[in-house]
């Protein structure tokens, strides 16, 4: 078995990635998407791949989990449960994205959550 290692991610990096998440989730909402969203994935791409060159670490990425199916046995997101049914649970809000880092093991690039996802969830079957 292959044991992961536990780096902590300095607080300022989660805070730009959720920072990034946070924009990219209001440029979905305007006219030229396109243009803003052209910009975010280069934010992205930096965090991804260039700004921990010489760390132990790659880089940092992050998850939106909205309309994903949520269980209780789910790890990665921390839920509110709106409405009365707990039964057919779906993500219908993400407050913070689930972010990843990666890091280099022998050949292998391992990803590990560094933020678990905060989210709001309901019941799918809301006539219960």
């Amino acid at each position: 078995m292959q044991e992961i290692k536990k780096m902590t991610i300095r607080q300022d990096y989660l805070d730009f990635m959720n920072q990034i998440f946070e924009i990219e989730k209001k440029a979905h909402n305007l006219k030229e998407e396109n243009s803003i969203q052209r910009n975010i994935n280069r934010m992205k791409g930096i965090m991804e791949e260039d700004f921990f060159k010489g760390t132990p670490i790659i880089g940092l990425s992050f998850h939106n989990p909205i309309g994903e199916t949520y269980t209780e046995t789910r790890t990665d997101c921390e839920a509110t449960i709106a409405g009365a049914s707990v039964e057919d649970l779906e993500i219908i809000e993400v407050l913070k994205p689930i972010i990843f880092y990666a890091y280099q093991d022998n050949d292998k690039m391992i990803k590990v959550i560094a933020q678990s996802a905060v989210v709001i969830v309901q019941s799918k079957n809301i006539n219960q």
